[in-house]
């Protein structure tokens, strides 16, 4: 262990790399053992600078084989409405404050209405997710 500013670091980046070397990861297996460790360091309330510095590697090394194997489809508009829906584990009755009633939700996520500039801003904001997203490419 170092003593950095007085306080001993539990988890310098070289403490780290021996208990987990980065590598290119090359399987699912693999994959999910990288994002274990990652998933450790992120429970930790306050991360050191080499934690911060290891997780970003680890961070690049997943982006990379995401990038490379796992084809995320294209989804826009209203289906990507309902995927989020899903995904937030929502119900229509939750989006009411962004469609001002169930019917609207209802009915835009049946094609039988069109999104507004509004409910495009306000889908947006909650998402957290570029008003971009919403229109058809």
């Amino acid at each position: 262990m170092i003593k950095k500013n007085g306080k001993t670091e539990a988890n310098t980046y070289l403490e780290l790399l021996a208990k987990f070397p980065p590598r290119p990861i090359k399987s699912e297996f693999e994959l999910n053992s990288v994002q274990g460790v990652v998933d450790s360091l992120l429970e930790k309330s306050e991360l050191t600078e080499d934690e911060h510095d290891y997780l970003h590697i680890l961070g690049t090394l997943i982006q990379d084989y995401e990038e490379r194997h796992i084809s995320i489809p294209d989804v826009q508009g209203i289906d990507l409405i309902k995927a989020l829906i899903q995904e937030h584990n929502l119900r229509q009755k939750d989006l009411v404050h962004i469609f001002k009633t169930e019917s609207i939700v209802s009915a835009i996520l049946k094609g039988q209405r069109n999104l507004t500039v509004e409910h495009i801003q306000k889908l947006a904001e909650h998402f957290h997710i570029s008003p971009s997203a919403f229109f058809p490419l």
